[in-house]
């Protein structure tokens, strides 16, 4: 079994959803929400589809559009069992004339979010390192579980989230010719500490980049793990599958 711990699941993406879903008969999809509207798909799809769990959230870049129903409706949505995280969510400092304070502000509001309901976060960061190192090491504590989607920061900062007790998402940039940063992370950490993910539909890994993702593609994640670390392919896929299964809390036995 091998298990894609975060992708996007929304007919704005797909017109073949059945068919994305039945692409990973007999394994395991986490799909992720990340605004008000996705996160009621989220729901939807878990549902209805029996290997699909599901996160919920306000992506950084979403929080714009949270409402006063917003945070009432994300507690409603985890009393389903299949809801296994609060994800994704974060900071993005990418783009300019953003609120960072805004960002913060809410990341910190779904982290005890977390906390109440004793749910693992899952973190979208980019190009804000020190302020989501700073909120985490603030406002988690050693009984969070805490991944860090789709890791860009370098091995220094991965040493130093290791000690938060963080796991790494590990998707296609891994594949990719400029992805020698994220490539010396897989290297020189320990196998344990990494989640397979493919983030569809973005992110195809070599030989697909610039196609639409799927997250049948996540076995192309595991094989350069494998060739990465010289070892066999069925142990990263045994290993990860075990990780998630630890991570997000699956009521799955191996």
């Amino acid at each position: 079994m091998i298990i894609d711990t975060h992708c996007h699941l929304s007919h704005e993406d797909y017109d073949n959803i059945d068919e994305v879903v039945k692409n990973m008969d007999g394994n395991i999809m986490i799909i992720s929400g990340v605004n008000d509207t996705t996160n009621e798909e989220v729901i939807k799809y878990i549902e209805q589809y029996e290997n699909v769990y599901g996160m919920i959230g306000i992506h950084p870049s979403d929080v714009d559009t949270i409402t006063e129903m917003t945070f009432s409706n994300l507690e409603k949505f985890l009393q389903n069992p299949k809801i296994v995280a609060i994800g994704e969510i974060g900071l993005d400092y990418h783009y300019p004339d953003i609120d960072k304070e805004k960002q913060k502000q809410y990341f910190i509001q779904q982290i005890l979010l977390a906390k109440k309901y004793h749910k693992p976060i899952v973190i979208h960061s980019r190009d804000a390192y020190q302020d989501t190192y700073n909120i985490l090491k603030e406002y988690t504590d050693k009984n969070m579980k805490i991944v860090m989607h789709c890791y860009s920061y370098s091995l220094e900062s991965a040493k130093q989230l290791l000690k938060l007790g963080v796991k790494f998402g590990i998707g296609g940039v891994l594949t990719f010719k400029n992805g020698k940063k994220l490539q010396e992370v897989v290297r020189e950490l320990d196998l344990s500490n990494f989640l397979l993910e493919t983030d569809s539909p973005y992110l195809a890994p070599e030989p697909l980049r610039g196609t639409k993702n799927e997250p049948k593609n996540v076995i192309l994640v595991a094989k350069k793990i494998a060739e990465i670390k010289n070892i066999p392919l069925e142990k990263v896929i045994s290993s990860t599958t075990a990780t998630a299964i630890c991570q997000f809390d699956l009521p799955i036995q191996l």
